[in-house]
Formats: structure tokens, C-alpha cells, sequence
């Protein structure tokens, strides 16, 4: 009986813990919603209270000033299509990378891992000077393009562990069906790829949809800037306009934070599946 109570008293106290643990990573949520719908001398006087008045206004406001309509379209093309692109051409090279362990296979799995190190801010001169010199700059495709070489080696390293965990019993009934080498690879393996490929998208989705420092190197026109870079413009250098630029942040995460938690049962599961494995 002793044991049985201690056991149930433990579990009260993970549960609370837990519990005040998600209350911990809501209160950035709490500001910024409770915020967005302050004058902006209510936001800067009393940051932490409740608003005297729900100036709903600044989300229509914010909505006219960011063309929201015209970034939410270019973000999700930019997202939906650099996913698109990932998933498709990193699966088809962690699977033969997988499946023919030559050495050079080996030599340039080892660059793709390699790649995930190097930080951004290192490398974003030569990717201007590069972008130029290949006529992408000011593209939509050309910063899909960049998206797909800088998110490569993530998706190649965990669709990689997961090829390896596919038995060769399966392709090699396919080939006796007659399958071809890209029969196998589209009917048998890049279905059983559905768990950990959702993964990647949604880590990717949440990267790209949220980025800013990429698209304001390789877009210069108005009418292709994404969302984050259309919030950027409240932040002046002396003045910064929080009133509207809380709404906006609003606005900008609503729709990723949407497909997450619709999403998110997949993550753990894609994970166990992919990278842990490999």
C-alpha cells in the first residue's frame, strides 16, 4: 500500500511539474497576444496587465502595412516548394547513399553531415557574390534554390538513418515483381519514408516559414518579400512601432504554429525512425 502511494505521489509531482513547465513556455505567447492588442503607450507603461481597451485595430492596421496577403503568398510558395524539392532529392540521394556504400558514397555522405556544422553567418557573402553571379538574385526560385542547398544536409542525414533501416527484403521482392531501380525506389521505399519525411518538413517548415536573415540577402523587391522581412519593417532605428508589429507577429505565426500542432505526433516517431537508427 506504501508503495502504491508513493508511486500515485510521484506521478501528482511529474504531472505538476510538467504542467507548470508548459505554463513556463506559454507566458511568451501570453505577452505578445495580451500586447498586440495595446495602444502602444498602454504596451510601453504596463507590458505584464490586461488591456484597458482591445485596440483590434492594430490588427487591420498591421494587416494593410505588411501587404499580408501578398507575403503570406510568397512565403508559402517559398516553403511549400523548397519542401517539396527537399524531400524529393534528398531521398533519392540517402537512398543510394544507403544502398551503395562505395567509398565515394561514403566520402560524401561524411560532406553532407559535415555541412550541418557550418553556420550560416559564415557563408553569407560568398552566397550573395554566388547569387549574382548565377542570375538568382530577386527570384523567388532563387531563394528556393538556396533553401535547398542549405537544407540538404539535415534531410539527408535523417532520411539517410531511415533508408538503413529499411530491410532489403522488401526491395528485393519489388525487383522480383520487376520492378526497376526507380520503381523500387518510388512504390516500395519513398512510401515507407512517410514517417520520418513528415518530420522533415515540419522541422523545415518551421525554419523556412520563420527565417529572415536568408530572404533579406536574396530578395530586394517589395512585392517578394516574405512575411518576417514585411515585420521587420516596424523596427526602425529610433523608433519601433510595437503596436503594430505584435499583431503582425501575430498574424506571421499563426498559420506554422497551426500546421505544427497538427502535425507534431509525427516528430518523435519520424525521429526514432530516422536519425536514431542510423
Amino acid at each position: 500500500m506504501d508503495t502504491a502511494k508513493r508511486y500515485r505521489g510521484g506521478m501528482i509531482l511529474i504531472e505538476a511539474l510538467l504542467i507548470l513547465g508548459g505554463l513556463v513556455f506559454l507566458v511568451p505567447f501570453y505577452f505578445l497576444i495580451v500586447n498586440s492588442l495595446k495602444s502602444f503607450g498602454e504596451i510601453l507603461t504596463d507590458s505584464a496587465g490586461w488591456p484597458n481597451v482591445f485596440q483590434w485595430g492594430n490588427y487591420a492596421e498591421a494587416w494593410k502595412k505588411t501587404s499580408f496577403p501578398k507575403a503570406f503568398g510568397n512565403s508559402l510558395l517559398v516553403t511549400v516548394a523548397s519542401n517539396l524539392l527537399l524531400v524529393l532529392m534528398c531521398s533519392m540521394a540517402a537512398y543510394r547513399m544507403a544502398r551503395k556504400p562505395t567509398r565515394y558514397n561514403r566520402f560524401l555522405y561524411a560532406a553532407f553531415v559535415a555541412a550541418m556544422v557550418i553556420p550560416f553567418q559564415a557563408i553569407m557573402i560568398p552566397l550573395v557574390k554566388v547569387s549574382s553571379l548565377l542570375g538568382i538574385m530577386n527570384s523567388i526560385w532563387g531563394l528556393v534554390i538556396c533553401y535547398l542547398g542549405f537544407g540538404a544536409p539535415l534531410t539527408v542525414f535523417m532520411l539517410h538513418g531511415f533508408v538503413k533501416s529499411v530491410p532489403l527484403d522488401i526491395e528485393e521482392a519489388g525487383r522480383v515483381d520487376g520492378c526497376t531501380a526507380y520503381g523500387t525506389f518510388f512504390r516500395i521505399i519513398l512510401p515507407l519514408m512517410q514517417p520520418i519525411a513528415v518530420t522533415v518538413i515540419i522541422l523545415n517548415t518551421l525554419w523556412i516559414w520563420n527565417d529572415y536573415l536568408m530572404p533579406s540577402l536574396i530578395l530586394q523587391k517589395p512585392e517578394l518579400f516574405t512575411i518576417p522581412i514585411e515585420t521587420f519593417a516596424f523596427f526602425g532605428q529610433y523608433t519601433k512601432q510595437w503596436n503594430l508589429a505584435l499583431p503582425a507577429l501575430v498574424l506571421g505565426i499563426t498559420p506554422v504554429v497551426i500546421f505544427f500542432l497538427a502535425m507534431q505526433k509525427y516528430i518523435i516517431e519520424g525521429i526514432a525512425q530516422g536519425s536514431v537508427k542510423g
